[in-house]
């Protein structure tokens, strides 16, 4: 990574963030956690916060989210440890819609909070039966006076079930599909928000199914008018969806120094592992892929600042990270052998952590869609 920072993309400042944030992780963040996930997801939460972290993914009002700190936090972290980068980007995630779009009021209340790791955000979108197509929404929120309320379910919610509060997407049907969606901040503690579920993964982190039973949130939590629930969360996921690839090379650069080690330290008929040919040669693919991968990263990063659309950009990372990464970490567990597939092992636990992110916000088909579509869009044009 140290490289890298030279790279035209970043100014000093950023360099300036990656070194201390990389200081301050090798000193508070370990890449094992207990079998009490949601007590380690609490704890990552407040280190960041007194560390000063999550600032960075809180968006000043009347400024925009510095898209390439949030991809080079969210790169450092992941190599250090996956579920401090799951921290990190579900405080900004969860919060986005309020950063973006909050009034005053809302700002004042859950922002500041959120910033120094007091409050744990979620963001609530996707249903058993509409993730990617987000149109399909069932969720419902009917108006009474000065009150929506909701009902349907939410799945696969990270910080579900430890969040303190959520920024949940209804239809409320102003217009049919997308333009009938609205936003609501719904605190945990509500009356008819129910954790019907807690959800394991292969790489635990906080994850459950929300119910909403007559559930009464007042007018003023809405964010953004109504009717304008979509755009307010494309508008977040735009933010945060470089940042997704970002981690997924945090991961793959921590899988090739563990595959580094492994072939200069393990030693196999009379030579060491990384003197044979077929190792020299994964090693160069794996290198290759790693630098690629945050080319395109950053070009997305750097563009998305200058304040230009990354519609296609954002999706080529998040497609080549990810796909790249899962690749980079699969050949390391290959070069360890038998401990790469043991419980505990770095390569191990990196192989379950990118597995994910080939999936959520956006699967990598859903990225190949979006990358053709606008190629001939350009073509039509």
């Amino acid at each position: 990574m140290a490289d890298a920072l030279d790279w035209p993309f970043f100014e000093e400042r950023h360099r300036s963030l990656a070194r201390e944030l990389d200081a301050w992780a090798g000193d508070h963040v370990s890449p094992a956690h207990g079998p009490d996930v949601d007590e380690a997801c609490r704890h990552l939460v407040r280190a960041l916060g007194e560390g000063g972290w999550l600032r960075h993914a809180i968006a000043p009002e009347g400024a925009a989210i510095d898209t390439r700190a949030i991809c080079l936090i969210r790169e450092t972290l992941a190599r250090h440890s996956g579920l401090a980068d799951f921290a990190f980007a579900m405080q900004g995630l969860g919060s986005g819609a309020i950063s973006l779009q909050g009034t005053p009021a809302q700002r004042a209340r859950y922002l500041e909070r959120v910033a120094r790791g007091e409050a744990i955000a979620a963001f609530a979108l996707s249903e058993p039966e509409a993730g990617s197509d987000v149109a399909a929404m069932q969720c419902a929120a009917r108006i009474e006076g000065d009150h929506a309320v909701i009902d349907g379910e939410k799945t696969w919610i990270s910080n579900g079930g430890i969040a303190d509060f959520y920024v949940v997407f209804c239809r409320t049907g102003e217009a049919p599909g997308a333009r009938g969606i609205s936003a609501f901040i719904v605190d945990a503690d509500t009356p008819g928000l129910h954790i019907a579920e807690r959800i394991e993964v292969i790489a635990p982190h906080p994850l459950a199914r929300l119910r909403f039973e007559n559930c009464r949130v007042p007018l003023t939590q809405r964010i953004g008018e109504a009717g304008e629930g979509f755009k307010v969360a494309m508008r977040t996921l735009d933010v945060f969806r470089t940042s997704v690839a970002a981690a997924a090379l945090g991961f793959a650069r921590r899988a090739l120094q563990e595959a580094l080690g492994r072939a200069t330290g393990r030693r196999m008929f009379g030579q060491a592992l990384s003197d044979f040919q077929l190792t020299q040669a994964k090693l160069a693919e794996m290198a290759t892929t790693v630098d690629s991968s945050a080319l395109l990263v950053y070009r997305a990063a750097w563009q998305r600042d200058q304040g230009r659309t990354v519609t296609r950009e954002a999706a080529m990372a998040k497609l080549a990270a990810t796909e790249g990464a899962q690749q980079v970490i699969d050949a390391a567990v290959q070069m360890f052998g038998g401990r790469g597939v043991m419980h505990g092992e770095m390569v191990e636990s990196l192989y379950r952590e990118i597995r994910a992110l080939r999936i959520y916000e956006g699967a990598s088909e859903v990225q190949q869609l979006i990358i053709a579509r606008e190629l001939l869009k350009e073509m039509k044009a």
